[in-house]
C-alpha cells in the first residue's frame, strides 16, 4: 500500500464525528480512522439509519474491525418533536445490511452526551454531522456558548437546494428526520457547511467497484462486502441503479481534499410542516448564512475509497483484536 504518513510538521486535524451507522456512514467511519490526517477525538452515535442501540453497537463493531480506539458518546435517541423514523428498508434491520454483529442490548444511560464531549476537547474541533443534527441542537440548547467556543468548523451532510429529495420529492432524510433540530443548528449560525443531495447524489459506487471485496478471503473485505450487498440491492430495487450513492463519505473526503468541493454561500430556512415540504432546505432572504456545496470532484473522491478502505480490507488477514473497554 501507498505510504501515507504524514510529515513530522503536519498536525492531524481534531474532529468528533456525530453519526448514525448506517451502511455509507460505515465507509465515512472507517475513511476517517484510516487517514493519517485526522485524529478521530470522538464518535457520538445517534438514530436515524437505525436504532441509536443499533447506532452504538454498530459504531463499536466499525472501531474494533479498524483496530481503533476513540471515545464513543450519545447524541439523539430521537428527534425533539417528532416520531422516532428509521431507515430499515435502506440499511436493513441492524444498520449495517447483511453484515455479521452481535446482539444490540447496550445500555447507554451512563455514556457521556454529545455536548460533554465537545466540552472535553482542549481546543476548537471540526464537528462532522453524518445524520440527523438532534444531538448538536441538544447541546446548543444545553450551552450554546460552550458549542460556539469548541466547534470551529462543522460540516453536514444533510439537505439539498436544487436536488431532488431521497424522502419525500423535496427533502432529504437527515433533514426531513427532525426539521426542527436542523432550524435551530441553522438558526445558531455555526460556521456550519453543508454537503447535502446536489453533490454526494454523484458519489456513486458501482457494482463493479466491491468486486475485490466480494472475492478476497480476507473478514474485514467479506464484511463491508456483505454490508454493501444490502445497499446495492436497495438502490437497484429503487432507483434501477447498478451501485450505491454513499452519501456520507463525501464530508471526510472532503476534510482530507479540500478542492473536492466548491462552496457558495447562501442564506437557508427549513421546512417546518407536516407535509412534503417537511425538512425541505430551501434559499431565503431572511434564512440563516450557511456554506452550501455546489460542484464536487469526483475523481479527487473515488482513490480514498479505494486505497484507503477497500485496499486495507482486501490485504487484512485477521481482524483485529481491541480490549473491551475501546471506543468507550
Amino acid at each position: 500500500m501507498t505510504d501515507r504518513t504524514l510529515p513530522p510538521s503536519a498536525v492531524p486535524l481534531p474532529i468528533i464525528i456525530d453519526s448514525d451507522p448506517g451502511i455509507d456512514d460505515m465507509l465515512a467511519l472507517l475513511l476517517a480512522l484510516a487517514s493519517p490526517e485526522l485524529d478521530v477525538r470522538g464518535i457520538s452515535v445517534s438514530y436515524g439509519n437505525t436504532t441509536v442501540e443499533n447506532a452504538f453497537r454498530n459504531a463499536v463493531a466499525i472501531l474494533r474491525r479498524a483496530g481503533k480506539r476513540t471515545t464513543l458518546a450519545v447524541g439523539a435517541r430521537r428527534p425533539l418533536k417528532r416520531p422516532l423514523a428509521v431507515a430499515r428498508d435502506t440499511h436493513g434491520e441492524s444498520g449495517l445490511g447483511y453484515a455479521e454483529l452481535p446482539p444490540s442490548g447496550v445500555i447507554l444511560d451512563f455514556v457521556k452526551s454529545l455536548d460533554r464531549l465537545l466540552a472535553e476537547q482542549p481546543e476548537p474541533v471540526t464537528l462532522v454531522t453524518l445524520g440527523p443534527v438532534t444531538g448538536l441542537a441538544l447541546a446548543l440548547r444545553s450551552d450554546a456558548e460552550m458549542v460556539r467556543a469548541k466547534v470551529g468548523r462543522h460540516i453536514a451532510m444533510i439537505g439539498n437546494i436544487g436536488a431532488q429529495g431521497n424522502t419525500t420529492k423535496y427533502s432529504e432524510f437527515n433533514a426531513w428526520c427532525d426539521p426542527e433540530a436542523l432550524d435551530i443548528v441553522l438558526r445558531a449560525e455555526l460556521p456550519t457547511e453543508m454537503v447535502g443531495l446536489d453533490v454526494t447524489r454523484e458519489i456513486v459506487l458501482a457494482q463493479h467497484e466491491t468486486t475485490r471485496l466480494q472475492h478476497a478471503g480476507a473478514p474485514q473485505a467479506r464484511w463491508i462486502n456483505d454490508a454493501l450487498r444490502f445497499y446495492i440491492e436497495f438502490h437497484k430495487q429503487q432507483e434501477g441503479l447498478d451501485g450505491c450513492i454513499v452519501n456520507d463519505v463525501l464530508p471526510i473526503a472532503a476534510l482530507l481534499k479540500p478542492a473536492a468541493l466548491t462552496f457558495e454561500e447562501q442564506l437557508l430556512v427549513v421546512g417546518l410542516d407536516d407535509a412534503a415540504h417537511r425538512g425541505h432546505t430551501r434559499i431565503d432572504p431572511h434564512g440563516s448564512r450557511v456554506k452550501v456545496a455546489t460542484r464536487v470532484d469526483v475523481g479527487l473522491v473515488r482513490p480514498l475509497l479505494s486505497e484507503r478502505v477497500f485496499r486495507w480490507a482486501v490485504h487484512q488477514t485477521a481482524t483485529p483484536i481491541v480490549s473491551q473497554e475501546a471506543g468507550v
